[in-house]
């Protein structure tokens, strides 16, 4: 099966008409009606039914048609990527980060991209999962780097890599030199978490559940360094990710039984070609997120899916 077949199958789908699909693609109809048949002795199904001059496609022909239209689409905007690759890139490119990548990830890839694209201005904010996700569909954002968030329709999450969270604790707080906490240790502790909105406390919410814990929630606050900085000064703690900790004064403490994990990636409006510049950048985060995690998300995850 090659790319040409796929692309005559496509014409004759739309025209319903070997005549039309024929000048659509630029061969004889005799060229065309070859090919399609090649393409259904290989399927070994037939595509099209003839009815006299009718041409109607079959059940399995439908299904195909879908399944063949989102492989041209990736193929041309690969091609058409290749071929910008070379060019000088500008405009304007828009990231939404949240924290943890935002004091990574995020200033790493851009002083790489704006090295290599000097041209390109470029602007990154910080906001949570569920705001780079409204962002996205009001096409005010061009790619985010966030946690996977809920109700993503027309949206597409990468995969990165897995991060685990952990207990964060002021110097001296009861757990401070533990090797690690057990999560049903948490039961009547007071912790400092995000408010129920985040993506993050709907995931610790179920981890509380699941080892029958209860904890006293005594502050909310939507940004980790305040968190962080709370937990420096009172005898309280927090869950956050291994990464986010900068603090002197902070102890971090492994998760147990069960360990919290998020994965962290790419996301995209799945409905609209990418720009070049997202695309650039994307293949920086890659590098640089895989550098910097030995924990890699696995293969199948990785790969690109449709939310909904």
């Amino acid at each position: 099966m090659e790319l040409r077949h796929l692309r005559y199958f496509v014409a004759l789908a739309e025209q319903l008409s070997f005549t039309h699909a024929a000048d659509k693609v630029h061969v004889t109809q005799s060229t065309l009606s070859h090919q399609i048949k090649q393409l259904e002795d290989e399927l070994g199904c037939r595509l099209f039914d003839r009815i006299g001059k009718r041409v109607l496609m079959t059940e399995a022909g439908e299904a195909f048609l879908e399944r063949v239209n989102n492989a041209l689409r990736e193929v041309d905007e690969g091609v058409w990527t290749v071929r910008k690759t070379s060019e000088e890139l500008s405009g304007q490119l828009r990231i939404g980060a949240t924290h943890t990548f935002n004091v990574r990830i995020i200033p790493k890839c851009i002083a790489m991209f704006i090295e290599r694209h000097p041209s390109v201005s470029v602007t990154a904010l910080e906001m949570s999962g569920d705001a780079i996700a409204k962002g996205l569909l009001a096409g005010e954002l061009d790619i985010g780097v966030t946690y996977k968030p809920q109700n993503t329709a027309s949206l597409r999450f990468e995969a990165l890599y897995n991060e685990e969270m952990v207990l964060a604790v002021g110097r001296h707080h009861a757990f401070a030199k533990r090797r690690f906490v057990r999560m049903v240790e948490l039961h009547r502790q007071k912790l400092v978490l995000l408010p129920a909105t985040f993506a993050t406390r709907t995931l610790l919410d179920e981890c509380f559940r699941m080892a029958n814990v209860e904890p006293v929630v005594v502050a909310e606050m939507n940004a980790i360094a305040p968190m962080v900085e709370l937990v420096s000064m009172a005898d309280i703690a927090a869950i956050v990710s291994e990464h986010a900790i900068r603090h002197e004064n902070v102890h971090v403490i492994p998760l147990e039984s069960p360990t919290p994990v998020r994965t962290p990636g790419l996301l995209w409006r799945s409905d609209t070609p990418r720009s070049a510049a997202a695309r650039h950048i994307a293949a920086i985060i890659r590098t640089v997120a895989d550098e910097a995690n030995p924990r890699k998300a696995p293969r199948a995850q990785r790969k690109p899916s449709s939310l909904g």
